[in-house]
């Protein structure tokens, strides 16, 4: 006979988990026959896990090895628990580690009939003394506890093993379906301890752009989520309506016109940490909701942003991990100035094989058409979206570390300054890292009548059926005719930034709770 259990069905799983509710809500009942509330108001721990784990190992340098004299309080999710007769052990988490409580009925007297409704994922607060058991495991001596949560329905916790011989206890994750993990993050983030290390980190790197910004005279500022007119992007947007106003809206792409308004308004260096929309397909890379950092400087050009660029990324990385390479799709990548550089039409003939200089619109799109791509799809391409497509296929790919792509075409770069020397050209970069843009500059175009210019040529395009173009937003020229000074700009995906430092293979990782599709 085999010792196999068949998985269940998800019709039986279904049932199995409304008699599990079923269950506890009953618990619930008796609980509060009992004249236990159980869910309470508050509750102020003394000490978290690691906390109260530090301070009995001074405790033990001081006094040996000795019960502790100080009482104190500590609260968690309870994770396991095994009754051993007149007394009950459990463990309890919290975002520090855990702990092991000890309760014994001549501790609790009546109150110890209390455990046997208190379950694991359920949330208690306990208060006691500190020892180590015979077993060696420094636990807490629970003279009083309180329920402060029941779970209805308990967490996916997986299966515990503890070495025999070293002592070190492995968790097997009961929550591994990733759909699942995305749609239910709380379960995920409560299951899986090295989830919420990512979102710590994550909060470590926006905390550390931040001081380092603000450190270097930036003022951080916020600007209009709804937009009466979209920008600073080439992307399709989401669009919504205004009632009051009777108007449409749309959600905004990009931050920069609003943010170069500032500069003309004299504010000289600015930037914003915030949410941006784009209606665009999902993949590991995309997710129609995500997070930018934009900043915009007085008096810089591209060099100038370049270098503050590798400052601003080998400060960050330092900080969050030491110095040390970042680990992401089975590269070892080192933030190190200077990063390597190429001009964007060098980068396609040496990486790529393809001369662009010495094609025209048709030897541009026969190239596009090796790549896969039908005549229809590359019939409305301008030269511009032919070029990217050339460069995102034949060489983005093969850029793993840290490399400047420089000087792009002037179709491609509606909203930055001509190339000194070469008008065909703009100064304008973007930073390619593990194969994929993780940012993009530009020495800024404040000449209005170059500036309407662009925005012409890219209603033309739309014209001719390019979904992501930049409309020309008069608002925007009339801020610039008041003078705009030379100015760089830059703009970062944090989340791609998060993706790389944490190792994580898809945005899903590292965005809360990214989008999906309905269930």
């Amino acid at each position: 006979m085999s010792d196999e259990t068949t998985a269940l069905t998800p019709a039986e799983q279904a049932l199995a988990d409304e008699r599990v509710v079923a269950d506890r809500v009953a618990k619930l009942a008796r609980l509060r026959d009992r004249g236990v509330e159980p869910y309470a108001y508050s509750f102020a721990p003394t000490h978290s896990a690691a906390e109260a784990l530090d301070a009995f190992a001074a405790h033990e340098e001081r006094a040996g090895a000795e019960e502790m004299a100080e009482r104190v309080r500590i609260a968690g999710r309870v994770v396991s628990k095994r009754v051993m007769g007149k007394s009950t052990f459990a463990h309890v988490a919290d975002r520090t580690g855990r702990i092991q409580l000890y309760f014994r009925v001549n501790d609790l007297g009546e109150r110890y009939e209390v455990l046997d409704l208190v379950e694991h994922s359920d949330w208690i607060g306990a208060e006691g003394t500190l020892f180590r058991t015979r077993t060696g495991e420094v636990s807490l001596r629970v003279s009083s506890f309180e329920l402060l949560s029941k779970a209805l329905r308990p967490l996916p916790l997986g299966k515990e093993e503890v070495d025999a011989e070293t002592g070190e206890r492995r968790v097997y994750s009961g929550f591994t379906d990733v759909e699942a993990r995305y749609r239910q993050r709380y379960a995920d983030l409560a299951v899986n301890p090295e989830v919420r290390d990512t979102f710590v980190l994550r909060a470590k790197v926006v905390s550390t752009l931040r001081r380092f910004l603000d450190d270097h005279g930036f003022v951080e500022v916020e600007t209009p989520v709804l937009q009466p007119l979209y920008g600073g992007a080439l992307a399709r947007p989401f669009t919504t309506h205004h009632n009051a106003l009777d108007m449409q809206l749309y959600l905004r792409i990009a931050v920069e016109l609003y943010l170069k308004r500032l500069i003309v308004g004299g504010m000289e260096r600015v930037y914003e940490i915030g949410r941006n929309f784009r209606n665009e397909g999902l993949s590991r890379f995309h997710n129609p909701e995500f997070t930018m950092l934009e900043f915009y400087a007085a008096y810089w050009d591209y060099e100038d942003v370049m270098r503050f660029t590798e400052e601003l990324l080998v400060h960050v990385v330092d900080a969050v991990l030491g110095g040390g390479p970042a680990h992401f799709g089975g590269h070892e990548i080192r933030f190190q100035a200077p990063f390597a550089r190429f001009s964007m039409y060098d980068a396609i003939q040496q990486i790529g094989g393809v001369d662009v200089p010495a094609l025209d619109d048709d030897g541009l799109r026969a190239e596009v058409r090796k790549l896969g791509l039908s005549a229809d799809e590359v019939k409305g391409m301008g030269r511009g979206k032919l070029i990217d497509e050339l460069f995102g296929a034949l060489v983005e790919p093969k850029l793993i570390q840290p490399t400047f792509i420089t000087d792009y075409p002037r179709e491609m770069s509606p909203l930055a300054k001509p190339k000194r020397g070469n008008p065909e050209l703009t100064e304008r970069f973007e930073l390619m890292v593990a194969g994929k843009e993780l940012l993009n500059a530009y020495s800024e175009l404040n000449d209005p009548i170059d500036q309407r210019e662009r925005f012409e040529s890219q209603k033309r395009l739309a014209l001719a059926g390019d979904e992501e173009t930049q409309p020309l937003d008069e608002d925007f020229l009339r801020a610039l005719e008041y003078g705009m000074p030379p100015t760089g700009g830059f703009g970062m995906g944090i989340d791609r930034l998060l993706m790389i430092l944490s190792g994580q293979p898809s945005i899903r990782d590292v965005i809360l709770f990214p989008a999906m599709r309905p269930e």
